[in-house]
C-alpha cells in the first residue's frame, strides 16, 4: 500500500538522522552512547502497521526511539554502555493515546466524594451516597470552608437500588447548610439540596433554560433538587469558578497521575475553562506535567484559552491547546441524548413521543462550526443521540461548503448511535468518530431493556460499520465518568460484554489489534501526531508502557485485568507498579 511505502521512506529518513531499524547500520560513533535504553526479552508489539509487528527489541535514547529491531541490531545500536531492560516476558508498547477525556475533573473526582457504584466504587443506594459523602466532608472540612461546596462525584441512578436519583431532601440529610453538590456519572445531571439551588437562585418561578431541565416535585413547579444538562452546568461552572488556585493544580497533578496509572503517555482536557487553563498553564510552565495534554476549551468559556500561545500542534512543557470543544446533547443513560426515535422506555412525565433533546438550534450549531473553520481549529462535538449527529453533519456540511475541503480532523465524540448512513456522511465529509466503547460494558444492560432497546443497543458505538466502511477510529474512556482506564476501553472495544455477560453486538466487536490501534496510531492520527507518536518507529517519542502479558493472545474475558506495570514519557518512567522489569 502507498503508506506503507511511504513510512518506509519515513524510517528511512528518520535512520539517518540517528535511528534505525534492524538492518540498518547504527549511528557512527555508538559504540558506547550514553543515556541509551535496550529493551528485550518479550513481545515488543509497534503498531506501526495495519496487521501486528513483533521485534524483539528496541533502543530508546534522548526520550526518542533510536532502534527497532533484532536483539543483535538493538546491541549494536545501543553499544556497550546502555541501559539493558529484561521484559522478562512482559509486553511492551506504545503508550496509550486519550482520545476524549476531562484531565481536570478526574483531579475533581479524585478530590470529591467517590459515589461510583461497582465495579468502580461501592455506592449502590442512596442511603451510602448521603452515608459516604457525609464522611468525606467530615474528612474535608477545610477544604469544603474554601470552596463553599460539599462535593461528591459519579452516583448512577440505575444502579442504585432505588432506581432513581438522591433529592434535595435527601442532600440535606448530608448538610442544610452548606451547598451540596452531587454529579451523576455520566456529568450531565446531578443534585443540588436545597442550599445549593437557593445559592443559584433555583426557585418555583426559575424557568427551565435552553437545553436543559429543572425536575419538580411531582404536582408542583417546586425543584426537586434534580438538574439536567445546561440547567446543571451553570452551578457546575459556577462551583469550579471558586476552586482555589492551588487546589486547582492539586487537581491536575492527581489527574496526571491516575492517567499514567493506566497506561497513558498522552491525556485530553476537554471542555475545559479559561481558569482550568490558566492552572494548567502554570502548572507545564513549573515543568510539572509529567505527560503530554492536549485541551479543548468549551466554545463559551474560551475568552483567553484561544488567544494564549499554547494553542497550535506543538506542545510547550507538554501542554498545548488543540481547538474547542462543544456539547449539543446529553447522555443516553440520563435520557437527555437527542434521538431521532423515542426512547424505548419513556422517563416518567414524559410522553411517548419523548426522544430527548439537543443543546441548541441549528443556527447556533452552524455559527460555532463556521467560527471553528475560520479560525482554524479542530473541534471536537459531543454528539451522543443520533438526531444531533443529523445536526453536526449538517452544519459540517455548510461549513465545508463555505470554506472548501481541507484536513480539519473534526472529531464526533461519543457518536453513540451513529446510523450507518450517517458514518458514510462522515466519512465524505472527514468527520472521526470516537466511539464510547465502555457503554456496552457499563449501560449495555439497561440500554437493552431500558433506554433504547434490543435492536439500537446491538449497535450503539457501532465500531464495526465504521470499519466496514475502511474508516478509523478511536474509542476512550471519557473520564471521570469512568476511570481513565485503558484496559477498560480496549476490553469492551474488542468483547462489547455486559456487565450481566450479554454480548451487545457481534458484528460489532473488534479484533484485539483493531482495539489496540484505535487508543494508539488512530489516536494519535486524530491528534494530527502520527509523525511522533502511536507506533514504535525510529525517530518518534519514546512513549511506551509494559503489561504483564500480551493483550493480543490473552484469554477472552481477561482484557480488562491486563496488569499495567510501567508507564513511560519520552523515556522516563512517570508510573511503576511494585517489581516489574529488571534493569542493570
Amino acid at each position: 500500500m502507498i503508506r506503507d511505502f511511504l513510512a518506509l521512506l519515513a524510517a528511512a529518513s528518520l535512520a539517518a538522522c540517528g535511528g534505525a531499524r534492524d538492518g540498518a547500520p547504527a549511528a557512527e560513533g555508538t559504540a558506547a552512547v550514553a543515556g541509551s535504553t535496550v529493551y528485550t526479552g518479550g513481545p515488543i508489539l509497534t503498531m506501526a502497521h495495519d496487521t501486528a509487528e513483533m521485534v524483539e527489541a528496541i533502543v530508546v535514547r534522548d526520550g526518542r526511539i533510536a532502534f527497532v529491531g533484532s536483539k543483535a541490531g538493538a546491541d549494536s545500536a545501543a553499544g556497550s554502555g546502555a541501559t539493558r531492560v529484561d521484559l522478562a516476558g512482559r509486553t511492551l508498547l506504545p503508550g496509550f493515546i486519550d482520545a476524549h477525556g476531562h484531565l481536570s475533573l478526574v483531579g475533581l473526582q479524585a478530590w470529591s466524594a467517590d459515589l461510583l457504584p461497582p465495579p468502580d466504587g461501592n455506592v449502590v443506594t442512596i442511603d451510602s451516597v448521603i452515608a459516604v459523602t457525609r464522611r468525606w466532608a467530615a474528612g474535608h472540612q477545610e477544604d469544603v470552608k474554601r470552596l463553599g461546596w460539599i462535593v461528591g462525584f459519579g452516583y448512577d441512578d440505575q444502579q442504585l437500588a432505588e432506581k432513581r436519583h438522591p433529592t434535595a431532601d435527601e442532600a440535606d440529610l448530608i448538610s442544610k447548610d452548606v451547598p451540596v453538590m452531587l454529579f451523576h456519572q455520566s456529568a450531565h445531571l446531578g443534585v443540588l439540596n436545597h442550599k445549593g439551588l437557593e445559592l443559584m437562585g433555583i426557585t418555583d418561578t426559575t424557568r427551565d433554560p435552553v437545553g436543559g431541565l429543572i425536575r419538580r416535585v411531582k404536582g408542583t413547579t417546586t425543584p426537586n433538587g434534580v438538574l439536567e444538562e445546561t440547567a446543571m452546568a451553570r452551578p457546575a461552572f459556577s462551583m469550579l469558578s471558586k476552586v482555589p488556585a492551588d487546589m486547582r493544580l492539586d487537581f491536575i497533578a492527581a489527574g496526571q497521575k491516575r492517567f499514567a496509572r493506566f497506561g497513558f503517555t498522552t491525556a485530553q482536557d476537554g471542555g475545559v475553562t479559561d481558569d482550568q487553563v490558566n492552572s494548567t498553564i502554570e502548572t507545564a510552565k513549573a515543568g510539572k506535567l509529567d505527560i503530554d495534554v492536549v485541551a479543548y476549551p468549551i466554545f463559551v468559556e474560551m475568552r483567553t484559552a484561544m488567544s494564549s500561545g499554547y494553542v497550535g500542534r506543538e506542545y510547550k512543557d507538554h501542554y498545548r491547546i488543540g481547538g474547542v470543544k462543544v456539547v449539543a446533547d446529553g447522555a443516553v443513560q440520563g435520557f437527555t441524548a437527542w434521538l431521532t426515535k423515542p426512547y424505548f422506555t419513556v422517563p416518567a412525565g414524559q410522553k411517548k413521543s419523548y426522544a430527548g433533546y439537543g443543546a441548541f438550534p441549528d443556527s447556533v450549531l452552524d455559527r460555532i462550526v463556521d467560527s471553528a473553520y475560520t479560525s482554524g481549529w479542530q473541534l471536537l462535538v459531543h454528539s451522543n443521540g443520533d438526531a444531533t449527529s443529523d445536526q453536526l453533519i449538517r452544519s459540517v456540511r455548510r461549513a465545508v461548503t463555505k470554506h472548501g475541503p481541507g484536513d480539519r480532523r473534526t472529531v464526533c465524540v461519543h457518536c453513540q448511535m451513529v446510523r450507518d448512513d450517517q458514518l458514510d456522511s462522515m466519512k465524505v465529509l472527514g468527520i472521526i468518530p470516537s466511539f464510547f466503547t465502555m457503554h456496552t460494558f457499563y449501560w449495555g444492560d439497561l440500554h437493552r431493556t431500558t433506554t433504547i432497546g434490543p435492536v439500537r443497543a446491538a449497535r450503539i458505538s457501532p465500531t464495526g460499520s465504521a470499519l466496514r466502511r475502511d474508516m478509523w477510529f478511536t474509542t476512550h474512556h471519557d473520564a471521570p465518568v469512568a476511570n481513565p482506564d485503558a484496559r477498560r476501553v480496549f476490553s469492551s472495544t474488542v468483547e462489547r460484554t455486559t456487565r450481566s455477560g450479554v454480548v451487545l453486538g457481534e458484528d460489532q466487536r473488534m479484533s484485539p489489534y483493531v482495539g489496540l490501534l484505535s487508543i494508539t496510531r488512530w489516536a494519535a492520527r486524530q491528534y494530527f501526531e502520527e509523525e511522533r507518536k502511536g507506533s514504535l518507529e525510529p525517530g518518534k517519542l519514546a512513549d511506551l508502557v509494559i503489561l504483564d502479558r500480551n493483550p493480543l493472545t490473552a484469554e477472552p474475558g481477561t482484557l480488562a485485568s491486563l496488569g499495567i506495570l510501567e508507564t513511560i514519557k519520552e523515556g522516563k518512567t512517570v508510573y511503576r507498579a511494585e517489581s516489574t522489569t529488571a534493569r542493570k
